[in-house]
């Protein structure tokens, strides 16, 4: 059975109400699914422990130590400890330089900061490690998305995408940065590459909203069909709420998008990409909401 589900009224007051172009999505709001966030998994923690004493009583190589604090930074990344995640990964380079995987968290966690410069530097040092480390290029166009460089983005993420072109979110990051060149065409193209996607997988669904071949109403009313635990539940709301966030944005109901950026975040599911850049979706829009209030205040 589903642990703590409840169904709740939403959002239909407070920051949409106060954005007229999100009226028409409060409706898809008055009834959302929520789950019980996950808690830290005390295995980590456990984990995080030993690998503390080891680093720092036993005696072993550079090598060793580095593959231990990497080790240790991809927990503190999965809990959700970004900054100690960072100290990690970058003790790690320093002890073994050509740690691939420590430049692309790295990568990730710049993103995250806005620092896309040092972002492309690092997922440039893993592709020029390993040209086939195909999550470099998910990573990098990531980057450059959020980066403002679409065009750019696109390429990484059609690289990323014909690896595997069955993926459906492979082909939903692909679209979200064609939709920022051309969105007719990007929606043309979305079409044509959904073929190949299974109706079985559940990240169909999201095509088939971005499509417009569904509503969001009837998008949300399904997400719990054949979820059988709160851990399942919460990974696809974490997903969902993104997605939805992103197609609200597209449309300009801003609010309405915040918001589900920030049901995204309570879902605590640290480790998922939509996760990671729903905060920064949110940081995005507080700054172009002051940029803009700015301008127009200018004489």
């Amino acid at each position: 059975m589903l642990i703590s589900v409840i169904l709740m009224a939403l959002f239909t007051q407070g920051c949409i109400s106060n954005q007229s172009n999100d009226s028409a999505s409060s409706a898809t709001m008055n009834q959302l699914v929520i789950a019980e966030p996950l808690a830290i998994n005390f295995k980590s923690e456990i984990a995080i422990a030993r690998l503390s004493e080891v680093i720092s009583r036993v005696k072993i190589t550079d090598e060793q130590k580095a593959q231990l604090h990497y080790d240790r930074g991809v927990l503190y990344d999965s809990v959700g400890l970004r900054s100690l995640a960072r100290i990690d990964f970058s003790h790690a380079l320093q002890l073994k330089p050509n740690l691939i995987d420590a430049y692309n968290f790295l990568g990730i966690h710049f993103t995250q900061l806005k620092e896309f410069s040092q972002a492309y530097e690092k997922f440039d040092a893993v592709l020029e490690l390993a040209p086939e480390h195909e999550y470099a290029h998910l990573n990098r166009g990531i980057a450059l998305y959020y980066g403002d460089r679409p065009e750019l983005a696109a390429q990484d993420f059609n690289d990323f995408h014909h690896k595997q072109s069955d993926d459906p979110y492979r082909l939903l990051w692909l679209y979200l940065a064609e939709h920022e060149v051309d969105a007719t065409l990007a929606k043309q193209k979305l079409k044509e590459r959904a073929r190949l996607v299974d109706d079985r997988t559940w990240a169909k669904q999201v095509i088939y909203l971005y499509l417009d071949e569904i509503s969001q109403e009837k998008f949300i009313s399904e997400l719990t069909r054949n979820v059988n635990s709160n851990k399942e539940l919460t990974d696809r709301l974490c997903e969902a709420y993104f997605y939805l966030g992103k197609y609200n944005q597209n449309i300009g109901y801003n609010g309405a998008a915040a918001n589900f950026f920030k049901l995204s975040l309570s879902t605590n599911v640290y480790e998922f990409v939509e996760h990671r850049y729903a905060r920064l979706e949110l940081e995005l829009m507080r700054t172009k909401k002051v940029t803009s209030v700015e301008q127009k205040s200018k004489p």
